[in-house]
């Protein structure tokens, strides 16, 4: 169907609107109410040459009359919505009906509605408040992407001088150019645990960027996580040793080898473990860090439960969250844990945490089998 020419107005407003209607001489009167308030306008006369019109050009609004046969309003808006890869498409419906059509509608998911007759500067108002809302949200986004973008190149191009700087801090404590003094070798190894820190965060960056981003795409193999976790305690005890606590993988002597076995991303599930035990080991002084798995035929749950100073009832709900930072002395830029977030819900499973202050933290991670 062919649109009346548009014409511009000294409002300034511009935006592609979509309107359906199943009646030509509605289609008529609604193109000409908005071309001349300066909008362009597409026409569709049912709902599926809106689809067909959307999936060629996604307009900024769609305007759309709810009472159609084949595909009406409502239906026409629930298949907008479920059409996810789609920007943010506003979506006003008129109807003649009552309370009925509004509650359906938005179930289906519209965002605003307007009753025949239809007065023309209600409609005129309620299509530029959509589009306002419309830009709005876009803007947003745009800001969000521009920020995402930035963190991303930022932490791609901080690591290189990062990695660098780690292996000649390697280098100079083996001695390879020349024999260092205790006092030197001392603040090396300051300086190395330091840039060893910061590498590690702007990783735990990359990762988390990566997992929102939906760029993160591993392999699943299918191993035994008791095995992995048994090497990651391996790794850590000289930490714990060197604290003074106790490292324990409680399973590890009574477990047969096709215990505890999934099909899942063994490279990230290494870095939860080492994740969770790395961070009660850095928070408990005394005492004792236990990891345990307990399987049943739809789960696999790990807990790591530590005697450590324990997490306020305050901080426990926010501490996955990445813009956590904890009041302790020793707490980090919070990303770890974040991440451990991710990764767990990126295998369709759930990390959770049980503490006390003064008297230690239990993490909880539970794996579905089939992951």
């Amino acid at each position: 169907m062919n649109t009346l020419p548009l014409s511009q107005s000294s409002n300034g407003n511009s935006g592609h609107i979509l309107v359906v209607d199943d009646a030509y001489e509605n289609l008529c009167f609604v193109q000409t109410v908005l071309e001349s308030d300066g909008y362009r306008v597409s026409l569709a006369e049912n709902g599926k040459e809106a689809l067909e019109k959307i999936e060629t050009e996604a307009p900024e609004l769609v305007l759309s009359d709810v009472m159609m046969p084949g595909i009406d309003g409502i239906e026409l808006t629930r298949k907008i919505r479920e059409q996810t890869e789609l920007p943010f498409i506003p979506i006003l419906l008129i109807t003649a009906q009552e309370q009925s059509d509004v509650v359906a509608g938005l179930d289906a998911g519209a965002d605003d509605f307007i009753r025949k007759p239809v007065e023309v500067p209600e409609l005129v108002a309620r299509v530029r408040s959509l589009l306002r809302l419309k830009h709005s949200i876009d803007e947003r986004e745009q800001m969000a992407f521009m920020r995402e973008e930035f963190v991303y190149r930022l932490t791609h191009d901080l690591r290189i001088p990062l990695v660098a700087a780690d292996r000649m801090f390697t280098l100079l404590k083996r001695n390879k150019y020349g024999q260092l003094s205790e006092k030197a070798q001392s603040i090396l190894s300051s300086m190395k645990d330091s840039n060893h820190d910061l590498l590690q965060m702007t990783n735990n960056l990359l990762e988390i960027y990566r997992y929102e981003a939906g760029q993160k795409s591993v392999p699943h193999t299918r191993f035994s996580l008791l095995k992995l976790a048994q090497s990651v305690v391996d790794e850590l005890q000289p930490l714990a040793e060197e604290k003074g606590i106790t490292l324990e993988l409680k399973n590890a002597a009574t477990q047969k080898d096709d215990d505890f076995k999934l099909s899942a991303a063994r490279v990230e599930l290494r870095r939860v473990l080492t994740n969770l035990v790395g961070n009660s080991i850095k928070f408990t002084d005394t005492g004792s860090v236990a990891v345990q798995f307990k399987q049943t035929t739809d789960e696999i749950k790990i807990t790591v439960a530590d005697t450590g100073c324990g997490i306020s009832p305050a901080e426990q709900p926010i501490v996955f969250e990445r813009a956590f930072q904890g009041s302790h002395r020793y707490s980090g830029s919070g990303l770890g844990l974040n991440l451990v977030r991710q990764i767990v819900e990126a295998h369709q499973g759930k990390v959770t945490v049980d503490s006390e202050l003064g008297k230690g933290s239990t993490f909880t991670v539970c794996l579905p089998t089939n992951s």
